[in-house]
């Protein structure tokens, strides 16, 4: 078969793809020269063009894998991964990487001199920051495969779900019902069209309408005198922008204890990568596309390699949100336009001009409306009695983002976090589990989750053996480790290189998983063997 280039469910894929990037796009340009100290123009004409080389070719192969799914199996119905910046990981470098370095040698900022050399020290710390996160991913798309067969489904979709429930739709929901003037009517146009599958007037896309139409009510009231948006101010003026690779800045730190220090950040982000890939992938399958595990990883780490090599300090990721982009009925044609689109606008240093013209909460509902589907999907492609698990699962997503709000609020009132938990836990609000659940926050999704689930199916040596991940992950820090310091939460991962007198970052968690595990081993003897179907679970017409 010839699969087609573009069909019509593409176009409301675009639109929610390209409001994905876009959003990206524009926390890198604000988090660069706001937090890092970097040069606007500097942003526009060496990391935006690295990050859009980065993501044109990660879409444009998820768009190839896609077709080539198509002629493979007949099916005209496949779509393609969506794929970006990983928002973590650019938040993560960011705020943990390169802010750190730029705060320690920019001084009070009186000397620009020495402020510009901070700057482009904390560029190089992002780029060897995102070098590391690149060869984690490549080295993890030799185990994906391995990881899928023996995780249960739940396990995988309850952590996507839990990122979709908090950090996507939460916040969305947040940004538009502060501006309902221009945000709530698009929203529930995108909900009506796509719940319901409402056909519009002359067959026009339900997202193309709801951009269109929160545009003119943006502009429509501005004219009328009622300014419920501000268009930003004019940024870097257009012109041509090729990347150029920078392969001695990404290494001008691999030498230097200053690059390796912030390996308590990499690694774990390198993880959260690969894990997120991955259920990303049980996603898909879940939704009818089942794509190879291997080139799917490894395309995943080419773009986060060619983004460091390039200028750009962000990785690049599998996104969420496959079931959402196929229930709107786009392909793979939405995914190599996105690409071509982002391009574009950053080679041309046109990025500003859009966010002159179009308000993001006239987009932000076909992201809720992501969130939701996926949300769903967690319960809906599990066995039901597995819905236990699944719902288990979103406890420690939910942790995480409750501690991002108590962070955000004590930052603004000026106070730090460590001060503030003993009076916080006078009240009932016992933040220091918070950060306990919080830290590998998806890792200890899944396995919650996979505990849970074999628990339900009566395997309950597979469920120990989870317990005894769960406890050697404690073990190392890298779930449940953390220490508050007076910059507020921070990791804390075992030092082997101390021995015996290693401090253990979370010795009664490890003890406690443990302790689970071999409690479930001694009940296994008499409880081993498959569960009664629950009645939703058994085959119609049996009782």
């Amino acid at each position: 078969m010839r699969p087609p280039l573009l069909v019509r469910g593409d176009v409301d894929g675009f639109f929610g793809l390209f409001v994905d990037n876009l959003l990206q796009l524009v926390l890198v340009h604000v988090l660069c020269t706001e937090v890092c100290g970097m040069e606007a123009g500097f942003v526009a004409r060496t990391i935006l063009p690295g990050a859009a080389v980065s993501i044109l070719l990660g879409n444009l192969f998820y768009a190839w894998q896609a077709r080539r799914l198509m002629r493979r199996t007949g099916r005209d119905d496949v779509t393609a991964l969506p794929y970006g910046i990983n928002t973590p990981s650019l938040v993560a470098y960011a705020l943990l990487v390169m802010a750190p370095v730029y705060r320690a040698h920019a001084g009070d900022g009186s000397d620009p001199d020495q402020a510009a050399a901070a700057a482009r020290l904390a560029w190089q710390a992002g780029l060897f920051a995102c070098l590391g996160s690149g060869l984690i991913e490549l080295a993890g798309a030799f185990v994906g495969d391995w990881l899928r067969r023996v995780t249960p489904r739940a396990a995988l979709l309850a952590a996507l779900a839990g990122v979709a429930l908090t950090f996507i739709s939460m916040g969305f929901v947040f940004q538009l019902f502060a501006a309902p003037a221009i945000a709530l009517v698009p929203t529930l146009l995108i909900v009506f069209t796509y719940a319901g599958r409402l056909r519009l007037p002359l067959a026009l896309p339900g997202g193309l309408v709801a951009v269109l139409l929160g545009v003119g009510l943006a502009w429509g009231l501005r004219a009328l005198g009622l300014e419920y948006w501000t268009p930003p101010a004019a940024g870097v003026a257009p012109g041509l922008h090729l990347p150029r690779p920078v392969p001695g800045e990404v290494l001008a730190l691999a030498a230097s204890p200053l690059g390796w220090s912030f390996l308590a950040v990499i690694v774990p982000m390198g993880l959260f990568n690969v894990i997120g890939s991955l259920q990303n992938l049980e996603s898909a399958e879940a939704g009818g596309d089942r794509f190879e595990t291997r080139p799917s990883l490894l395309a995943n780490a080419a773009g986060t390699l060619a983004a460091a090599f390039l200028g750009s300090p962000f990785p690049t990721t599998i996104y969420i949100g496959h079931p959402g982009w196929k229930a709107m009925g786009a392909r793979a044609g939405y995914s190599s336009l996105n690409g071509l689109v982002i391009a574009l606008l950053c080679l041309s240093g046109a990025l500003t001009a859009v966010q002159r013209v179009v308000p993001l909460e006239a987009m932000l509902g076909i992201l809720l409306w992501i969130g939701i589907v996926i949300t769903a999907q967690a319960f809906a492609a599990v066995p039901g009695r597995h819905a236990l698990a699944v719902a288990v699962g979103l406890v420690p997503a939910l942790a995480c983002w409750a501690l991002y709000l108590v962070e955000t609020s004590l930052r603004v009132a000026g106070k730090g976090l460590a001060e503030s938990v003993p009076a916080l836990a006078l009240e009932g609000l016992h933040v220091r589990g918070m950060v306990a659940l919080s830290q590998g926050f998806l890792l200890s999704s899944m396995l919650l989750a996979a505990i849970v689930a074999h628990v339900v199916d009566g395997a309950l040596r597979r469920a120990a053996a989870w317990c005894g991940a769960a406890a050697l992950l404690s073990l190392l820090g890298i779930v449940h480790g953390f220490a508050l310091g007076p910059g507020g939460v921070e990791n804390r991962f075992l030092d082997l290189a101390l021995g015996p007198a290693a401090p253990n970052p979370a010795p009664v968690f490890a003890l406690g998983y443990a302790a689970a595990g071999g409690l479930l081993l001694l009940l296994a003897r008499r409880n081993e063997g498959p569960r009664e179907p629950a009645r939703e679970d058994r085959a119609p017409g049996r009782s």
